[in-house]
């Protein structure tokens, strides 16, 4: 019998009750309760508890959320080996995001000795179930040749799919690949169109290689302040390469040309915050 507290709703007294008469969906909806902090005091701890219930009774969801509480050390203390034990369950019962999670447990050996072969089968079955991450992880193994034969096209085919779905760095990668002509015929037009949607996201390195497109009119109409536009971003997070060619440009443009650089900056800064 699930004994009331001051100030808990009759939603969380209803799915605490259901979970400890062992539904594993409300054991499982209990625990995300708690991990959120919703409708009760944040708690990892008791998160962990009703995943493990849940978990033990085979559900997918569950075993996902365990695995990750475990591969971060909340509310339990960490353990890769335990994270890798919990999204192999979830990920043989077609949890898509735990077979890409278990794929990069592979990729870099934690909890699991390094295998690039069980990474790409991995990668695959979450790839083909449209997770974007694991496309672009699947596209560098064959960029690299780790667990498969390289094969730029097989690379460029899977950056494109999670290119189309919005991964910033899978865009970055496609425009290198149009860039470098790598598993697609040259294409500097193609590089700049994909460099502008990772740019746009906020990647550091795409904005200063687009930046570089204006700066030389490399698939563009060259534009000292598109230049310098692009240049002020990437510098803005860091990226030295960026902050050198800033200082490089300002020695040549004119006052016009760097102010009105910097409105165009900070005009995209508004728009993606």
């Amino acid at each position: 019998m699930t004994v009331s507290s001051p100030g808990q709703s009759a939603r969380f007294l209803k799915v605490k009750s259901a979970a400890e008469e062992g539904g594993a969906e409300w054991q499982n909806y209990l625990a995300m309760m708690y991990q959120l902090g919703e409708e009760v005091p944040k708690s990892d701890a008791e998160a962990v508890k009703w995943y493990g219930k849940a978990a033990e009774q085979g559900h997918a969801n569950a075993q996902f959320h365990l695995g990750y509480m475990y591969a971060n050390g909340e509310g339990v203390p960490k353990s890769d080996i335990e994270a890798v034990k919990w999204f192999r369950k979830a990920a043989e019962q077609g949890g898509a995001v735990a077979q890409n999670e278990l794929g990069r447990k592979y990729s870099h050996g934690i909890g699991v000795p390094k295998n690039d072969a069980e990474a790409v089968k991995w990668f695959r079955k979450a790839a083909d179930q449209g997770v974007a991450d694991a496309q672009k992880d699947l596209a560098l193994k064959y960029s690299k040749g780790e667990g498969v034969p390289k094969d730029d096209a097989e690379a460029v085919k899977w950056h494109r799919k999670a290119a189309e779905q919005g991964h910033a760095q899978a865009q970055y990668n496609l425009a290198i690949h149009y860039y470098k002509g790598q598993g697609v015929p040259k294409s500097e037009v193609e590089a700049v169109k994909w460099y502008r949607k990772a740019a746009d996201q906020g990647n550091a390195n795409a904005q200063h290689n687009l930046a570089i497109r204006y700066l030389r009119g490399e698939g563009v109409l060259k534009n000292d302040i598109e230049a310098y536009r692009w240049f002020l971003l990437a510098g803005a997070q860091g990226h030295q390469s960026a902050r050198e060619a800033i200082s490089v440009l300002e020695d040549y443009i004119t006052p016009d040309q760097r102010t009105k650089g910097q409105a165009l900056a900070s005009e995209h800064k508004s728009k993606v915050r």
